[in-house]
């Protein structure tokens, strides 16, 4: 399939030819959402924690006499029914990730790319560069060409006065070639790629 590349002035700066293997398939919701699944799932920190009947501080001492009270019997206070007792099979930190092969993770790549290029929502930058670090800058190029919550994916490299100039803008971020993912290319509105950016993500999903 051919794109139209643009400049970061809106310009046009000729097209491009994308592979029908990363950007033409048939997006199907349930690969996409298996990997980002897999993708919060192993983002999430795991560090719940409660004290159970072995953790509180508390007397182990019998609290009263076992029979002729006219109430049930109990041994010390640190039994979930009490108060400041131990929670009983409480959260205990743990990792919340599971396994998904590396093939089926590329594929779900490829179908979040080919989403957002049949809904339209996916444009060519022929660089993601700037002659000085300035948000101003960048910020009147936002406005003019319509990006609200954009991604921006780049080559190997970022231009370390594009990406300063990014920063601070909100609504924008950029990601180098290797750090293209399936939730932060669903989350955002409009995801642009530069022809680096398009050569580095042939390459890895080849």
């Amino acid at each position: 399939m051919k794109l139209d590349v643009i400049k970061l002035d809106g310009g046009k700066a000729g097209e491009i030819e994308l592979d029908e293997a990363l950007f033409g398939l048939e997006p199907r919701a349930d690969i996409l959402h298996r990997v980002v699944r897999w993708q919060r799932a192993k983002a999430q920190a795991g560090t719940h924690s409660t004290l159970g009947k072995s953790d509180v501080s508390y007397s182990t001492k019998k609290i009263y006499r076992q029979k002729g009270t006219g109430g049930a019997r109990h041994g010390s206070r640190k039994a979930p029914i009490f108060r400041k007792g131990g929670v009983y099979k409480g959260p205990t930190p743990r990792s919340h990730a599971h396994d998904l092969p590396k093939k089926f993770r590329a594929l779900g790549l490829r179908h979040a790319l080919s989403a957002k290029a049949k809904a339209g929502e996916l444009v060519v930058l022929d660089a993601a560069t700037l002659t000085d670090a300035k948000t101003a800058q960048l910020a009147k190029a936002k406005i003019a060409l319509g990006w609200k919550r954009a991604l921006i994916i780049d080559g190997a490299a970022i231009d370390e006065n594009f990406a300063k100039a990014a920063r601070n803008l909100e609504g924008i971020d950029v990601l180098p070639g290797i750090g293209a993912n399936v939730y932060d290319i669903l989350k955002r509105d409009v995801l642009i790629i530069t022809k680096a950016g398009v050569e580095a993500l042939e390459a890895r999903l080849k």
